[in-house]
């Protein structure tokens, strides 16, 4: 059988969508890498992910989207599309070299899909040396933007493929329990982020030592306890603080109430945790999604009412973006 053909993204902007020239880059690399998870599973992270992918590409943007719901992948699903030949099964059993090679294009010009592992029962626990790789390739891809879809619960695999990202978007459904899992997945993400780079610096002992003397509350009354006994530690964990700004989405709101929903989860992180996050908006709840998902067409393909949710929260990413550029002195 003769090999899929690897998916060649040209970027073609849309009438209506005009984008500023980006300065040429001194390496492949993707220019923004865009992680959506949440916790809790059903709560639609991958019909966020694959519409969110969606708009960007009818924008002219080069996408990729990603699906590391290891062992349970259905992105493909929600693009309408069968289960792929080719999938990260074959990236991680090094079938192939590249992770280019198992990209399957789309009915959506400039959107292609790396389908999730599915093929074999140790899918969902990639060796830590395939997943650092899988990691390094995802990162590296040259496009202009890469969407990955994570997958559900806490486990290190799923907090790690979330914390690669410029954009960690969390998804919310208005109901007490994904509340709950939000809070939960974006605390242990935190922690992820912070013990990997105490492990990096060698502050792993100190770390350790002060969050045995005593409960805190949140985790800047920790840094100040660490910056209390070793400033350049304190300093560097302060700079992730600054660094971990999660974003949100609330999926499915029915209500004004639901809506309002995330900027109230937002409030309540800052008071209790001492961290940003910013509410990116929400999407409207519509017959026609689940409709759309049962007769596996892609949405925003169709045009419902809810495209216009994605549009404004991509020019809401658009915004954090340049806004950093500013921060960073880039034209």
């Amino acid at each position: 059988m003769a090999d899929a053909p690897t998916l060649k993204l040209v970027k073609t902007p849309q009438p209506g969508h005009a984008r500023r020239a980006a300065p040429p880059r001194s390496s492949p690399r993707a220019r923004r890498v865009v992680s959506i998870g949440g916790g809790k599973g059903g709560i639609g992270k991958s019909f966020v992910a694959a519409n969110l992918a969606i708009e960007l590409a009818r924008r002219g943007e080069r996408v990729v989207l990603v699906d590391a719901d290891l062992g349970g992948a259905n992105l493909h699903t929600c693009l309408g599309m069968e289960l792929p030949r080719r999938s990260l099964s074959d990236f991680l059993e090094r079938r192939v070299e590249r992770i280019e090679e198992v990209i399957t294009p789309t009915a959506i010009a400039n959107l292609g899909l790396i389908s999730g592992a599915m093929d074999h029962l140790d899918a969902a626990n990639p060796k830590h040396a395939q997943k650092m790789r899988l990691l390094r390739h995802i990162q590296s891809m040259d496009v202009d933007a890469t969407i990955v879809d994570v997958g559900a619960g806490t486990n290190l695999n799923v907090l790690d493929f979330f914390l690669i990202s410029d954009h960690g978007i969390l998804v919310l459904v208005p109901e007490p329990t994904a509340v709950e899992n939000v809070y939960r997945f974006v605390k242990a993400a935190f922690w992820r982020r912070v013990r990997n780079v105490v492990s990096v610096c060698g502050f792993e002992d100190l770390l350790r030592d002060v969050l045995g003397d005593g409960t805190f509350k949140s985790p800047v009354e920790i840094i100040a306890a660490l910056a209390a006994r070793n400033p350049e530690a304190g300093q560097v964990i302060a700079r992730q603080l600054e660094l971990f700004r999660p974003r949100l989405v609330v999926n499915q709101a029915r209500t004004p109430q639901d809506a309002e929903i995330g900027a109230a989860v937002v409030g309540a992180w800052r008071k209790f945790f001492g961290l940003e996050m910013d509410y990116l908006g929400h999407i409207q709840y519509e017959d026609e999604m689940w409709r759309t998902v049962r007769a596996r067409r892609a949405l925003l393909a169709q045009g419902p009412a809810a495209g216009r949710s994605f549009a404004r929260i991509v020019e809401r990413l658009a915004a954090l973006d340049a806004a950093r550029a500013r921060s960073e002195g880039q034209p």
